[in-house]
């Protein structure tokens, strides 16, 4: 059971997405979040959603509001929680796949470049 914040690794990059960077109060190993980043390829978003919807999941059993005399809260840290995966989710999906910039490497390269860009706009 380990953990660490590391923001050079995509375990840390996803503590920092999700908020657990506090390691002696952290609701995931580095285990754990190392298997949200595998069932999502690596994505950083994806294993971040799929992180936040298991820890909201946790608070499930909580009571959403409560009463004390005059005293009263409504916890919405669920809400928040699931509102941040959905966001994450969408943020991944509306990036173009495979999307790549032209980059003159070489003085041929460059030439292409500007071919190329001469094909596409006519």
């Amino acid at each position: 059971m380990t953990l660490t914040y590391n923001i050079g690794n995509n375990v840390g990059k996803v503590r920092l997405t999700i908020g657990d960077n506090v390691l002696t109060d952290a609701q995931f190993t580095d285990e754990e979040l190392s298997y949200f980043l595998f069932v999502n390829s690596d994505s950083i978003n994806m294993a971040s959603s799929d992180a936040l919807k298991s820890w909201a999941a946790s608070y499930g059993q909580n009571a959403a509001s409560e009463n004390l005399g005059d005293y009263s809260y409504t916890q919405k840290i669920i809400a928040d929680m699931l509102s941040m995966s959905q966001r994450l989710r969408d943020n991944e999906t509306s990036v173009p796949a495979g999307l790549a910039a032209e980059v003159a490497q070489t003085d041929f390269t460059a030439r292409d470049i500007i071919y190329n860009r001469s094909l596409r706009e006519g």
